[in-house]
């Protein structure tokens, strides 16, 4: 599966759209990394901990997109995008979007 955050595939064609596509999720704060992420936060720096959430999280998220692209039977996903926000304390939503389309090459 392709997926581009541009409007076009170099080398490709778009032959058919087929409508939007997304994949998300909601992940909460884990109380252990929350502590050791207020000691980074001290000293300052990179949390690695919520870097690593976060990291998990869009993953999570693409692979939602693809499956839901495919579903569709689409070979590629245009104009990709990503968004959080915030659901409740401690709680986020990341959030992947995009057009399913089927490419053919040029």
């Amino acid at each position: 599966m392709i997926v581009v955050t541009t409007d076009t595939i170099a080398g490709k064609r778009i032959v058919k759209t087929l409508g939007m596509v997304r994949g998300g999720t909601v992940r909460g704060k884990h109380f252990g990394k929350d502590i050791l992420a207020l000691f980074r936060n001290l000293v300052g720096g990179e949390i690695q901990e919520y870097t690593k959430i976060l990291a998990e999280s869009r993953e999570q998220a693409l692979d939602r997109l693809i499956a839901a692209a495919e579903q569709l039977g689409a070979n590629a996903v245009i104009t990709a995008r990503y968004a959080t926000s915030d659901i409740a304390a401690g709680a986020a939503e990341v959030l992947i979007y995009g057009t399913a389309v089927i490419v053919e090459d040029e």
